[in-house]
Formats: structure tokens, sequence, C-alpha cells
């Protein structure tokens, strides 16, 4: 890019954001090597990842960041796959939907990523030094040109139609311990120029309640996810003595009463929480929201509930072109995350 384009936001230079059910080059994930993620939990957690990893793989291209021994366990879990490439890259955690890149597409311009600052939910999982170089150690891998908007921004917490439509919640973007010194309309700006969107749609108040067991200050990718782009898949909630009851309640009268750029509504899909997921009587943010859409395929996370069955058959609706699978989840929780925390589509740089 020549120093007038620099000048220029991406949504200026006519750069978008893709939806992530928008045709992937590849998926990329950061290996689990974190015991503090699991405490007393992690031997099972590698063998679930690789079960991901090779599902994924069946659709499209996989790269895995991994170092030291973490690079070691997944030559041996999943070394072998075709479809699977290893980089020797260090990470702090696995949770690369938060300290991954954007890909973002044009027509025409050279590859673009962004490369947002990332302080590991606001700071409370140090270090994430290794995580925050993530974006910068990909855009060399993949020859991407950079942009670094240099504000704290985390993939989970931002949902996009691919149509100029960004959906966030207010607990986590305008949280103190992410970027204190900006506001609801600069922020909105900010994503809008870089995402190449119209609007950012916002749900709740600063202060709201976060889903039980979320640590992340209420991302929306546990919540609320488009599955086109005029469709919101959302949890609920039917039992009031729930703790979620409320915070879902709420949710749903929001989004019902949202509008797109054309002052349309949005059909919103109703689906209900898996039963409480426990461990060591610690509630877990066991959703369904948490899924993964790429070339042909949706990964749901699975809790052991009668539920898993009903959220399977509501996205197999949505999508009935592609592969719905459904992965016990229920191991993986535990580190407070699932299938889309662990995962960042790298959309095609240009429209096919």
């Amino acid at each position: 890019m020549n120093d007038s384009s620099l000048q220029q936001s991406p949504r200026e230079l006519g750069y978008r954001w893709p939806a992530e059910w928008e045709p992937h080059r590849a998926t990329w994930l950061s290996w689990p090597h974190n015991p503090r993620t699991w405490p007393d939990k992690f031997e099972p957690v590698p063998a679930v990842f690789a079960e991901f990893a090779r599902t994924i793989a069946r659709f499209e291209p996989v790269h895995i960041l991994a170092t030291g021994k973490a690079l070691l366990q997944a030559k041996v879990l999943v070394g072998r796959e075709a479809n699977i490439t290893l980089h020797d890259v260090p990470t702090n955690d696995c949770w690369i939907r938060d300290h991954g890149p954007w890909f973002l597409q044009h027509s025409s311009s050279p590859s673009l990523l962004i490369d947002w600052e990332y302080n590991a939910w606001g700071g409370k999982y140090p270090p994430f030094d290794a995580d925050n170089a993530v974006p910068g150690r990909i855009a060399q891998f993949e020859g991407y040109e950079r942009r670094q908007p240099q504000i704290i921004m985390e993939g989970g917490s931002v949902e996009n139609n691919g149509a100029g439509t960004l959906l966030v919640t207010a607990q986590c973007l305008l949280n103190p311990n992410r970027n204190p010194d900006l506001n609801r309309e600069q922020i909105s700006e900010i994503l809008c120029q870089n995402a190449g969107a119209e609007q950012v749609l916002w749900l709740f108040e600063p202060d709201d309640e976060s889903l039980a067991g979320d640590d992340t200050d209420a991302h929306i990718d546990q919540l609320a996810r488009f599955v086109d782009s005029s469709t919101i898949f959302a949890v609920t909630c039917s039992n009031p003595e729930d703790p979620n009851f409320s915070l879902l309640e709420s949710m749903h009268t929001q989004l019902v009463n949202l509008r797109d750029p054309q002052g349309n509504r949005f059909e919103i899909l109703p689906v209900e929480l898996p039963d409480p997921v426990y461990h060591e009587e610690e509630r877990l943010p066991a959703s369904y929201a948490n899924f993964y859409v790429g070339n042909g395929f949706v990964i749901m996370p699975t809790f052991r509930s009668v539920q898993d069955q009903v959220a399977l058959g509501i996205l197999k609706d949505c999508y009935p072109e592609r592969e719905v699978i459904g992965i016990d989840a229920t191991d993986l929780v535990w580190g407070l995350g699932a299938f889309h925390c662990a995962s960042m589509q790298q959309g095609v740089p240009a429209p096919l």
C-alpha cells in the first residue's frame, strides 16, 4: 500500500470483512497447552481439540499454531492429516477467535488483515504477549498487509452479518478494562471503518450481567449469532429460577426491535440453552451459540443434554446444504470457551 492509501480506512479503500459462512481459504487454530485454563482437567482437552481440527480438515485447510511440547503433541495427534499445516509459533492460550486477525476481502487490492490489540479479556489472564503477536506472525506467513487500529478488540465480541451490520454487547466493549477512553460512538466508528460495515447494533448496558460462568464480559458469540444476513440464532432460558433467565429475556426483547440498514427487522431463532453444566460446583458457560461455520460444514458444541438434538436440528434447518456436526464440548468448556472461541476463519481475499 502507498502512503496515501495508508491514510484511508479499509472501508474507504473498499475492503469488507466477510461473514463466517462465506467461502474460506482456511481455518486457524492455536493448540491448547495451558493447564491453568483447565485446572485439574487438562488431560482430555487435546483429544477434543484434535477431533475438532480433523473434522474441519475434512472440508478445508487447517493451520495450527504451537511450539515446544504442544507442537510435538499436535504432530502426534493431527500431524499426518493431509489438510493440516503446523506452524512453530508460541501462544499463551488456545482462544484464537479473540487473539487472531480479521481477514478482509477486496476485489483487486492487496490482501489485508486487521491486527487488533489483545489483553486477555481485560487483563484477566496474563501473560498474553505471545497471543497478541499472533496476527503479525500470520500476516508474515500469508503475505498479507496489516492494519493495527491500536484498540483492544476480541473476535468473539463482534458478530458480523456480512451485509453491513455488526452486533456487540455493551458489557464487553464499554468495559473500562478494554478501552476506557473510548465511548460507544467512537468504538462503533472504529469498527465500521475497519470491517467495512455500515452500522453497529448494541445489546444491553455496560453494567448488565453476563451468561453464568462467562469470563469474557458477555461476548456476543455465546449469546446471539447471525446465521445469515437477516437471521439471528439467539439462546434462551425457559426456567425462571435459572440465573440466565432475566438476561436472556431482556436480550430477546432487544433483538426483536433491531433493524438492518434498510430498516428491516431480523428474524430471531430462539434456542434453549443446554441443561446446566458444572465442574466442581462451578456453573460453566455452555452455549449452543458457540458453533463454527465453514466450507460445507457447521460444528456445534454438545453438552450431553437432551437439548443437544434440538439445537442441532435448528442449525440443520439454517444450513440445509452443509453437514451439521455435533462434537462433545463438556470437557472443553471447563476452559470457559468452545469451538467458535477456538477458531478463526480466513475468508478468501477476493470475492469468488
